[in-house]
């Protein structure tokens, strides 16, 4: 590999390279048409490029100067050194990187390709910015829990901000894949089980990213929804696995996201991994073809994921390397990472003719239009300058955002007693378990950038928050998945010698993320044993899960009196979650993922169907449907979340309790918070379409409102509800809307009663 460093020498080359790019040919077509019109200098550069530049304008590589971090998110694979690929951009051969090295690694290759290319074609530079580049966000899944789209809108703005200062101009972010069971890893990258929430998110991550001003701004990513589609509905939550729904879910639960994504602005998406219905995404023209562009009418660019057209050979569809350069490539991904499968065989396909030009072309034209947008062919370098990547990460603003953020992603399970709040004065505080202490397992999985070494640890921040940090121990107690010789024994005495334990367990972050299903959703069996002695004490205990999925939680763990669940929560993990327990805020977040009672309900979401024999209120009867001894509940559900208050539902109002074709309905009901600390809570509008020509979910969420209530305070919370809210996918497969009986709750969660009434859509 070259030296690395940036030099004054670079710098000057850099400046001479944007000269060159001013006198270029791509340059003067643009200019000539004054950057409006951009047809006819796509038409014009296209006709200039022989086949080969065609297709390396197609072909994105995992750049050859980059951190551990990034080579260890994906499969191990042989690279070209930085030398070799500097080669590769000045024959034209590739269209960019993704997950390199920063603004002088950017600017090295940015200025070979301006002024030793021959067209001149500026490079795009993307990385997976999933929840933060060097100040770490929670993990989106975490952060969904906020129900708050517009701190989604924010983190992801900081995240561009930082991103794009190291020269970044393409994010493959946002995952707006629902995930319905939990034991699949990569859900943390997502916005939960929900549609509604889910459609929300993706709509207010891609804002964020793309920011306000315009892609051609310096502080702007494209954003790209992935992955299309329904790679959360793998069989068993097995990564990569076969996925056989029906057209219809896919229409009512896997779409929409995807289509709320489109419409904030996202013009990229990436093809999924799985195969739907026997036909590989990757491969899909039903799904690439018709609905993508002719039904949706999207016009943007299709990019496969990391080596995916490789993966048809394996999924038996495709014969060769050829073959799956082939397919690929006419169900319509424009663009194919990392396998170079595009590059050595496009043009022999062109040449044969198996792939038309007009085809090629159309490709190449998505890709150029991408970088117009994103104001590459105006200025190359706009957002490749390492002194501005200098100054705009990690600033206080970033930093106090990810505590906020994190603090509003705790979900507090339960509070028995009211036990937390904690004093910051007077009580000896133990923390026990893998997680008490470390710069490890802290910013969470997917994110190559930011470093836990430079994140705050629980213990940092509890020490920081109390009045005497004298009076705070940290004990590890036992490993991740592994015990510790004398472990138990250090931390039972811990626990004797302390007021409070504040019991630290759940999942390491390599326990979650892509390639990382799990078997059993549970704290591992080490830790497990580590609660049960130091539940043993008679200790008050606070559970502060770390966790990247729902848990089926049991034993001394589910017994204990208080437990937070704190997910991965970034940059300020430790200060977050000490703003949470000593009160300096209330928990306000919600679970955007139910956690079942046991991994053997996976997969469990809120919004399923009745049956023929559900069972009714109260215990469990025979002949229904429910597992030997467990109820179709979840142990916590969907939504559920608990305040420093003590709320009441109360006087719902159904406005008339009819909703006619052309008209609104307004439904309230009152919050009333009768404890004595102020809460945030989050309310929520559910209907049951109670017979259908089609059966509908027991419940689906239609709106939701988070709101601030004082102590002794009450609020009047209304909901409006249009007949557009209740549209289906009928029998012909197309959105329909039924008239009929409907029920509605505004409750606290998926699972709570709430205030319940009926209303008639006539």
């Amino acid at each position: 590999m070259t030296e690395q460093r940036i030099s004054r020498r670079a710098l000057m080359i850099g400046g001479g390279a944007i000269a060159a790019w001013a006198a270029s040919p791509a340059r003067a077509l643009l200019a000539q048409m004054g950057g409006a019109a951009l047809p006819a200098p796509v038409e014009a550069l296209v006709a200039q490029m022989t086949v080969e530049e065609k297709a390396g304008q197609l072909t994105l590589m995992a750049a050859a100067w980059a951190g551990g971090a990034a080579t260890a998110l994906n499969p191990i694979a042989a690279t070209a050194s930085f030398d070799q690929q500097l080669a590769e951009v000045k024959a034209g051969r590739i269209t960019g990187v993704f997950n390199g090295n920063g603004a002088a690694m950017a600017r090295r290759m940015q200025t070979v390709a301006m002024r030793e290319q021959r067209l001149k074609i500026p490079l795009l530079f993307a990385a997976d910015i999933i929840h933060g580049f060097r100040t770490v966000f929670p993990m989106p899944l975490a952060e969904a829990g906020s129900f708050e789209p517009a701190l989604a809108e924010r983190t992801a703005r900081a995240a561009a901000v930082e991103a794009s200062a190291a020269g970044i101009d393409w994010t493959f972010a946002p995952m707006v894949d629902i995930a319905r069971d939990q034991r699949w890893g990569r859900g943390i990258e997502g916005a939960g089980e929900d549609v509604l929430l889910g459609r929300t998110m993706a709509d207010a991550r891609v804002r964020g990213f793309q920011g306000r001003r315009g892609l051609a701004a310096d502080d702007a990513v494209m954003s790209c929804a992935k992955h299309f589609a329904a790679y959360g509905a793998a069989e068993a939550g097995l990564d990569y696995n076969t996925v056989d729904v029906s057209e219809r879910t896919l229409r009512d639960v896997y779409f929409p996201p995807f289509q709320a994504a489109f419409a904030a602005g996202s013009g990229t998406t990436m093809a999924s991994f799985n195969e739907l219905s026997g036909v590989p995404a990757t491969a899909n023209p039903w799904l690439l073809g018709q609905v993508l562009r002719d039904e949706w009418r999207f016009d943007g660019l299709v990019v496969s994921d990391y080596t995916g057209d490789l993966e048809l050979i394996d999924h038996g569809f495709a014969a060769d390397a050829r073959d799956a350069t082939r397919l690929a490539f006419m169900a319509g991904v424009d663009m194919s990472m990392q396998s170079g499968f595009y590059l050595a065989h496009l043009p022999d396909l062109v040449a044969k003719g198996e792939v038309p030009m007009a085809r090629l072309d159309q490709a190449v034209r998505r890709v150029l239009a991408l970088k117009v947008r994103l104001g590459l062919f105006d200025d190359p370098f706009r957002r490749i300058d390492p002194r501005r990547e200098k100054t705009r990460v990690r600033t206080p603003a970033h930093l106090a955002l990810a505590r906020e953020a994190g603090r509003r992603s705790i979900v507090m399970l339960k509070n028995e007693g009211d036990l937390l709040p904690l004093p910051r004065s007077g009580k000896r505080i133990a923390l026990i378990g893998p997680f008490a202490q470390g710069q490890q397992n802290l910013i969470g999985p997917w994110n190559v950038y930011g470093s836990d070494a430079d994140a705050i640890d629980l213990l940092s921040g509890v020490r920081a928050t109390v009045a005497d940090p004298a009076l705070v121990t940290a004990t590890a107690g036992s490993g991740v998945e592994a015990a510790l010789s004398g472990g138990i024994a250090a931390a039972v005495a811990a626990a004797q010698a302390a007021d409070i334990v504040v019991l630290a367990i759940g999942e390491s972050q390599d326990m979650s993320g892509e390639a990382q299903s799990r078997t059993e959703i549970v704290v591992p069996p080490a830790q497990m044993a580590l609660a049960e002695a130091v539940a043993a004490t008679g200790k008050p205990i606070v559970i502060a899960l770390r966790n990247g999925r729902a848990l089926a939680l049991s034993g001394a763990v589910l017994a204990a009196p208080a437990i937070l669940v704190t997910w991965f929560l970034g940059s300020q993990s430790g200060l977050a979650i000490a703003d949470i327990l000593f009160g300096a805020e209330g928990p306000s977040a919600r679970l955007p993922v139910s956690f079942p009672h046991a991994t053997g309900q996976e997969p469990y979401h809120y919004a399923h169907k009745n049956t023929g024999r559900p069972n009714p209120p109260g215990p469990l009867q025979p002949f229904k449907a429910h597992y030997r001894g467990t109820p179709n509940t979840a142990a916590f559900p969907f939504g559920h979340g608990l305040t420093y208050g003590r709320i009441d539902y109360a006087a719902l109002d159904t406005g008339g309790g009819r909703l006619t074709a052309d008209g609104v309905l307004t439904v309230t009901a009152t919050i009333t918070n009768r404890g004595t600390r102020r809460a945030e809570e989050v309310v929520q509008l559910y209907v049951q379409d109670v017979t259908a020509s089609i059966t509908r979910p027991i419940r689906e969420l239609k709106a939701f409102r988070k709101i601030t209530l004082a102590p002794g305070a009450s609020t009047s919370v209304s909901f409006t509800l249009r007949r557009a809210d209740l549209t289906f996918i009928g029998t012909d497969l197309k959105p329909t809307v039924e008239p009929g009986r409907f029920r509605l709750w505004i409750a606290p969660s998926a699972e709570a009663e709430g205030v319940a009434g009926e209303f008639t859509l006539v």
